[in-house]
């Protein structure tokens, strides 16, 4: 059961009184949302910019917007359409200021001030003009998972309480385990900073989680959301949402055809459907009758079995008494 409770302290909503809000003209939306565009995401039709936009639609949410990987395809392909905010998900790797890559969401911008950013970020590497940037041009942004780390990176625990004092709104991330996500948001709170709740979703789970809020314009929405004026629907990563969502991986990688699609990039970050969808792809496979049959069932078996799923949040939960030790000193 998702938590419901507002963005600066503890008080807790049913789900009742989340849905009177919505009732009243407070707005939902999930911001951080991934499609085909991004080289991490099946190339499914399920995961096109319009299946996902009509399915955020349809779950009414009221902004809809698409944060993929350095790129703004999505919303090229979409258009102008009611309620769509564009979007982008940036990575820059500042050494002066942290020796790990900070992920940076941008909304409500447009392919000009991408541009810049993109220069910004992969050739200056310069986070505080990353961000100079997006203030002066008023551009909504946020910090995105500050306790998830780039695979084979040694993160500078030191840096994330002067990082996080650079960002409007700290980023409560689905995918991340629950005392990572209480820990962003304690840091939060002691700096006065928003929050939102999003899936970060890449298998199309658009909505599962989402921040609600008021505003005439997304603008407005994003400024009383940064001002703590906002309620959290959220939960943390279990291991039922894990095994969900390695199930809704497996009938995608199943249903899609693997030897006309581009992989070469692609990574799910669970290793051993990375290594399923090379194997499928593999030309010595594609005539071989019955085996991808055979290998669903088998995948499936093991994804049911909670394995996959265990090692994933075993590896999540390992660096947390690290980050824990360093952080509660801060907190005090």
């Amino acid at each position: 059961m998702p938590l419901i409770f507002n963005n600066h302290d503890d008080t807790l909503l049913t789900y009742e009184d989340a849905s009177e809000l919505r009732d009243n003209g407070w707005i939902a939306s999930d911001l951080h949302v991934h499609t085909l565009c991004s080289y991490d995401v099946l190339p499914a039709p399920s995961l096109k910019p319009e299946a996902l936009y009509e399915k955020g639609k349809k779950l009414g949410l009221e902004y809809i917007t698409f944060t993929d990987h350095y790129t703004m395809r999505a919303h090229q392909i979409l258009g102008e359409r009611e309620e769509l905010i564009t979007g982008v998900e940036i990575r820059i790797k500042d050494t002066e200021l942290a020796e790990h890559t900070v992920h940076v969401n941008v909304y409500d911008l447009d392919e000009e001030e991408f541009d810049e950013l993109e220069e910004i970020s992969k050739i200056e590497g310069d986070l505080k003009a990353l961000v100079n940037y997006l203030k002066r041009k008023s551009i909504p942004f946020t910090y995105n998972h500050p306790f998830w780390f780039e695979p084979k990176e040694e993160p500078n625990l030191s840096a994330i309480p002067e990082l996080i004092e650079l960002f409007p709104v700290i980023e409560y991330n689905m995918h991340r385990v629950k005392k990572k996500n209480e820990l962003a948001i304690a840091l939060a709170r002691k700096q006065g900073k928003g929050l939102v709740a999003t899936t970060d979703s890449h298998p199309g789970m658009i909505g599962k989680v989402y921040t609600l809020s008021k505003g005439d314009t997304f603008r407005e929405y994003f400024k009383n959301i940064a001002a703590g004026r906002s309620y959290l629907v959220a939960s943390n990563l279990t291991m039922q949402d894990l095994i969900e969502e390695v199930n809704a991986w497996i009938e995608l990688i199943f249903n899609l055809d693997l030897m006309t699609a581009d992989l070469a990039n692609f990574t799910t970050g669970i290793n051993y459907l990375d290594r399923l969808v090379r194997a499928l792809a593999s030309e010595s496979l594609k005539n071989v009758p019955g085996l991808n049959k055979a290998l669903e069932g088998l995948t499936y078996r093991l994804s049911n079995s909670g394995i996959p799923a265990s090692l994933y949040l075993r590896s999540e939960n390992a660096i947390v008494p690290r980050i824990e030790d360093f952080m509660m000193a801060r907190l005090l």
